[in-house]
């Protein structure tokens, strides 16, 4: 009897009347509780998915070509200043947009404090696209995304990071590995420091887990970040990664804060 009800369960899924009554029920919900954009709060329209509109999508600032071919970041004078905040063993760096200006900055605050996860598909999606030197591309062994403390994790629910590299990941098949970092400590958020505090508040706040560090030999590894300011975050993960065995490691974000020299386009 049961497995009859299951049957006919899963013939009516796959009928016109049932894509019909679907269609009505999405219908009904759209007006009496109408999406609306989690960044703009513009009311989206019926072929729009997700929780952000094509139009908050579309306004990204993008980050402007020429680039740096290592540091992707725009060419403002004849030398890269912001390749000066990197290590040398950081290969490559890329971003989509500016942040936390414009909808960049609001679809990061859409994921980041108001809890919107599914945000980090878009976020990836538009990763997935930059360009990347070949080597990076044939070599990128798996994305490592920066981990927040556990107080904070366990504040906030998720790490936004790790969100957006799984979702990263299905585009450029490469796996995500979240054991390889521990956050040794609760650090003060950057947001609101100077550049040099923000060396000192991460200085020594991450370290290689003792069980991962066999598979770090030789690797080059994609770090995850949200935005990336100063670097400071990324450049203290990598350090950790590059004691313990690491070959060399590159940086991926879906924002970018723009530096003193840099000037939004009029």
């Amino acid at each position: 009897m049961i497995s009859t009800v299951a049957g006919l369960a899963r013939r009516f899924s796959g009928s016109a009347a049932w894509r019909r009554t679907r269609e009505t029920a999405g219908g009904l919900a759209d007006l009496l509780l109408p999406r609306v954009c989690v960044v703009c709060e513009r009311s989206l329209a019926a072929h729009e998915r997700g929780v952000v509109c094509g139009r908050c999508w579309t306004r990204l600032d993008a980050i402007p070509f020429p680039q740096c071919a290592r540091c992707g970041h725009p060419h403002i004078q004849y030398s890269c200043r912001w390749c000066d905040l990197l290590p040398p063993f950081v290969r490559a760096v890329r971003s989509v947009c500016w942040a936390p200006s414009g909808s960049g900055g609001g679809i990061v605050h859409a994921l980041k404090y108001e809890g919107w996860r599914v945000v980090a598909e878009g976020m990836a999606d538009r990763m997935a696209r930059l360009a990347w030197p070949r080597d990076v591309i044939d070599e990128r062994t798996a994305l490592v995304p920066v981990p927040l403390s556990p107080a904070r994790q366990r504040e906030r629910g998720f790490n936004q990071s790790e969100l957006i590299a799984r979702a990263l990941a299905s585009h450029w098949r490469i796996p995500v590995w979240t054991d390889l970092l521990d956050r040794q400590r609760n650090t003060e958020t950057q947001t609101r420091l100077t550049p040099a505090d923000r060396l000192r508040n991460v200085a020594g706040a991450f370290d290689v887990s003792a069980s991962a560090a066999e598979r770090l030999r030789g690797a080059h590894f994609v770090l995850v970040d949200d935005v990336v300011t100063t670097a400071a975050t990324l450049n203290a993960c990598a350090e950790a990664l590059m004691r313990n065995g690491a070959r060399i490691i590159s940086y991926v974000t879906f924002g970018r804060a723009r530096s003193a020299s840099d000037r939004p386009l009029s």
